[in-house]
């Protein structure tokens, strides 16, 4: 049985305004292969074009951690994010990582709240698998449920695939 994401209920799939689910299973790479690149925000931009202006509140940080203060620029919006949830991977354990990110003030018809969340785990047979999903609430989040083709389920194929082949990349100049 495979794992999944854990849900806080206001960002429900089904019950939010707007849900995505994307995932890969790939043979020849390990959870320790992508963690380091998904929870460096900076490198983001090498390998998923629809990131931008990664940046860090505390400016020490250079990576990812629980309760962090991070932003970026994505499908047009500048999003505030903390990190709701971080769990490194080890063996038997997958990694998890989930981050609130908003944009516009609470309570504006504007306003768009989203939970994207990561669970990156090794399976059997040397394989990796990568699952990333997204709920949304707000105006915007209504709009983007009604788009064809879906430009959240695109975009995030974009990035899961961006991250592979940098992970590639990456392994293949340790030989």
């Amino acid at each position: 049985m495979q794992n999944a994401i854990h849900w806080p209920e206001k960002f429900l799939p089904g019950l939010s305004d707007n849900f995505c689910s994307n995932e890969v299973i790939v043979e020849g790479l390990s959870a320790a292969d992508i963690w380091p690149l998904l929870i460096t925000p900076s490198l983001w931009p090498n390998y998923y074009d629809n990131a931008a202006n990664p940046g860090f509140h505390n400016p020490d940080s250079k990576t990812l951690f629980a309760d962090c203060r991070f932003y970026f620029d994505t499908f047009g919006f500048h999003v505030e994010s903390r990190v709701t949830e971080y769990v490194l991977p080890s063996t038997g354990v997958p990694g998890r990582i989930s981050w609130h990110g908003w944009v516009g003030q609470e309570g504006r018809a504007d306003r768009l709240d989203v939970l994207h969340a990561w669970l990156v785990e090794d399976l059997s047979q040397g394989r990796v698998r990568i699952l990333t999903q997204e709920t949304q609430n707000g105006g915007p989040a209504k709009a983007l449920a009604t788009t064809t083709p879906n430009p959240m389920i695109n975009g995030h194929q974009d990035w899961l695939v961006g991250l592979v082949t940098a992970a590639k990349n990456k392994s293949s100049s340790k030989r």
